[in-house]
């Protein structure tokens, strides 16, 4: 069910965004919000530029030209694990987790920060470290409890199906305690049972934490089910934006996807 459009106040801007590789522009100008609390879809034909784009958000690339402005905090350039601690966390298409140890293990080394990291502080004060673990450990089995991966608390990351490693990618992210979440191609590769269930768990997250969402997909299934807003982007800039029945039905956007250039 989508949000009533309230005109909250955007928690991301991102203004004129511009990357260049050699002669090719992948993202042109970019120009978009996404508000707080809010599901946004970002969607485009091939080359598009939208994982460009995401790219330039989480810090992985730096834009050429252009702003990117999170919770009034202009984070453009800065590197990812800056853009993380501020609370801005992404997800892969290609889920990053390490394969040999176990889910519990993957969601404990997500979190940031912890004493246990500084050997002087393991020896000085082994108490406070296993306390510390103990709280890292709970909050890992209650994440798990979310996305239903609990059962599969023990089990190595690598004997997970491709969905429930989608789950755990986004369970990390959870981790981070995050404000806002990329995602990248959430239900890529999944069976649409278990893309139905990763669509609820991210509504259901969006609801019950307050978490934003911008994602990108190309299963249009799960835009139109999950999204508040709806953002097109073709040839590196935005072509339009609105609810998912207004850019679906728009000619330009039928034109993007379907005309010459992308076939």
């Amino acid at each position: 069910m989508q949000l009533i459009a309230t005109h909250k106040k955007p928690i991301l801007q991102v203004k004129e965004l511009m990357k260049q590789f050699g002669g090719n522009r992948a993202v042109d100008g970019a120009t978009f919000d996404v508000e707080k609390g809010s599901i946004t879809g970002l969607i485009g034909p091939n080359g598009a530029g939208k994982t460009t784009c995401f790219n330039c958000i989480a810090g992985a690339l730096s834009p050429n030209n252009g702003n990117v402005i999170f919770d009034e905090y202009d984070i453009t350039g800065l590197p990812p694990y800056r853009i993380f601690d501020r609370a801005l966390i992404r997800t892969f298409q290609i889920p990053q987790e390490l394969t040999q140890m176990s889910v519990l293990e993957n969601l404990m080394l997500a979190r940031g920060g912890q004493d246990g990291e500084r050997l002087w502080q393991a020896w000085l004060h082994p108490n406070k470290i296993a306390i510390q673990e103990n709280d890292l450990q709970e909050s890992a089995l209650e994440i798990l409890e979310l996305v239903d991966l609990y059962k599969h608390a023990h089990e190595t990351a690598s004997s997970l199906s491709g969905g429930q490693r989608k789950l755990l990618e986004l369970a990390r992210a959870l981790m981070g305690q995050p404000r806002m979440i990329l995602l990248d191609e959430p239900s890529a590769g999944v069976n649409p049972t278990l893309a139905r269930k990763l669509s609820e768990h991210i509504e259901m997250i969006r609801d019950k934490l307050g978490i934003t969402f911008l994602l990108i997909s190309h299963d249009m299934d799960i835009i139109e089910r999950l999204c508040d807003k709806v953002i097109v982007m073709t040839s590196g800039h935005v072509l339009i934006e609105g609810s998912a029945n207004e850019v679906f039905s728009n000619t330009e956007v039928q034109e993007a996807y379907l005309g010459s250039q992308y076939r």
